[in-house]
Order: C-alpha cells, then structure tokens, then sequence
C-alpha cells in the first residue's frame, strides 16, 4: 500500500487526522513489533476512533528490535550517536525517496528554495561516524545548493569563516548547520558577525563539552556571532522528518508531522496546550517504520503546530520503559 502521495500532500487537520488513522490501521496490521506493543495494551484498531487513542511506540524499542511495517530489504540503516552497537538506535529505511522528499519539502515549507542558499556544515561527531540521517540530509542540501562554496569543514575554521565573511559581503544567503558543541568552538575563537547568516543549531552537545541549557548556549551564540536569534533543528534517527525553529526555542513542525504532549504519570492521557509532559510524535513520513513514536524528552505545546523542547526525562531508558511498557 503506497501512502507517499496522501502523505505530502496534506493540506488540513481533519486530512492529518484521517490520514493517521488509516496508517495507525495499516501498521498495526503489518508491523509485528507494533502490534505485539498494541496486543500487551490490550489495544486493537477497532478501539481507535481518534488520533488521541493511538498508542506510542517507547522510541528505545528502536535499540532492540527491527520495526519495520511489512517485509522488506532496507535501503539504508541510520545509526544514533551510541558509543557501542548495542546501545544504538537503528533506523531500518526501505525506501530513502521518501526521507529526501520529507526534509527536501520541510525545507522548501519552512527555508524557501534550497538553490537560493550556501549551505555550510559544521558537524565533526557526525561525519565521525558512519550512519547518520543528519549527514545523509545535509549532503543532499549541499548538493542540491549547487552552490561551489558549500560543503563541511571539520576544523577548518578559517577557511570556512572566509567564506561565510564572502557571502555575507556578497549577499548571498547562507545557512551554517552546526552541531551545538561546533559552534561554541567557534564562537569561542572567532568573535565574528554573523548577523545576516542563519545558524542552525542541531543539538549534540552529548558528553563533549559541560551541558548547557539551550538558553545558555544560544545566549553565546548570539553574543559572539552577533545574531538576533538561533534557527535549530529537531530531528533524530528515529524519526524521516523534522521541526525548525526560527528563533525563541519554539519549533513548528511540516504538515506531516505533529507533536502530542503525555502526561509523564499517565503517558496514554494526552495533555492541552502549555502543560508539560512528553513529547509524543507523529511522523507520517515513517510509513514504513513506526509513525507514532514515544520519545525521551519533555516539551509542552504552545499552540496548534509549534511547541518547545525543554529537557529529558531522568534516567530515561528505565523510565520510559516502566512508564510504556510496565
């Protein structure tokens, strides 16, 4: 059954909402993790009559088993940053058109036309390691700039600030994707104007410098590159699509996406608007995987489509596990 088409073509709630429910159905029928997760909740599709009744896959399943809707050979397997293969999460992907065009179509959605940009990476952990949806997604929009100057730099800061200093006198337009750690390097060596760059903060800071909060770190951004907000990223390896924010922390999601918030003493009760709890997702460009996912973080909803990003559960492995599955 081919969903693509329904699924980027989306174009209102009561579509998103219909749409889900059909791929709740299809994957329940066809994802034996998924359905064995429903058969222990004792939840079956007859049951399910509103996108708020569906139940979320603990997203650390994706550490010990294959989730994968129906049969098939995977194209790709995307890797989380684990230090041992044990410990990562593993994303089987059957069909890699269908993340191009979810992250191509959130940025079009959210940037404008990538060819209209340079596009420059400062990623080091992730071009460390092989398997990582990040790179694959930021190759691609380098490629597709087609623009000479962009590309990654490791530690190359020099080079890579001569370059955004060119654009900048040039007016050309520029995103410089970063992973958080990167770019407190940089800020720290190099007080630069970045004023008419979009940063783009990925997270991961992981263990490679002291932890910051967002707030912190985005304050020392701003300051050193002299910019008036920081543009971030939330995406994972679970997930083939991802939310942008344009400043303030608060992200907005494509409109095959949407972010539900549990309530960390209920997690099958869905909360309203600017309570905090964790962060459930819907992806419907994980047709293949899981669409419904049950991550480890804690957020709140701000409005219909945008929420915020606001920590982690403590010893989340064990917790999440005993809160979903227990």
């Amino acid at each position: 059954m081919s969903f693509t088409n329904s699924i980027f073509n989306i174009n209102s709630e009561k579509e998103f909402n219909t749409l889900s429910l059909k791929v709740f159905n299809y994957q329940y029928t066809n994802n034996v993790v998924y359905q064995e997760f429903c058969n222990h909740l004792k939840i079956t599709p007859s049951a399910i009559t509103t996108i708020n009744q569906i139940p979320f896959l603990p997203i650390e399943l994706f550490k010990t088993h294959q989730i994968k809707t129906s049969v098939f050979k995977e194209q790709q397997i995307f890797l989380s940053s684990g230090t041992t293969g044990k410990n990562q999460s593993k994303h089987y992907v059957k069909d890699l058109s269908i993340y191009e065009k979810s992250y191509q179509k959130a940025f079009q959605q959210f940037y404008g036309n990538v060819e209209d940009y340079c596009v420059i990476a400062l990623l080091p952990s992730y071009l460390e390691r092989k398997g990582s949806s990040l790179i694959y997604m930021v190759e691609d929009l380098i490629q597709k700039s087609n623009n000479p100057k962009s590309g990654f730099f490791l530690e190359n800061h020099a080079k890579m600030v001569e370059i955004l200093q060119k654009n900048i006198k040039n007016g050309h337009k520029t995103m410089l994707f970063g992973v958080s750690f990167a770019l407190l390097d940089l800020a720290e060596k190099h007080q630069i104007d970045l004023s008419d760059v979009i940063i783009m903060e990925t997270g991961g800071m992981k263990g490679r410098r002291k932890e910051l909060t967002r707030t912190e770190l985005h304050g020392i951004y701003k300051k050193s590159f002299n910019v008036a907000e920081i543009h971030s990223e939330y995406g994972m390896t679970e997930l083939l699509s991802q939310a942008y924010s344009k400043g303030n922390g608060v992200f907005d999601t494509p409109n095959w996406m949407k972010i539900m918030i549990r309530d960390i003493n209920d997690p099958f009760a869905i909360l309203e608007n600017n309570k905090t709890g964790g962060i459930n997702v819907i992806d419907l460009a994980n047709i293949n995987s899981c669409s419904f996912i049950a991550t480890q973080d804690l957020g709140k909803k701000t409005s219909k489509n945008k929420f915020e990003v606001l920590g982690r559960f403590d010893n989340s492995d064990l917790r999440g596990c005993n809160l979903l599955i227990s």
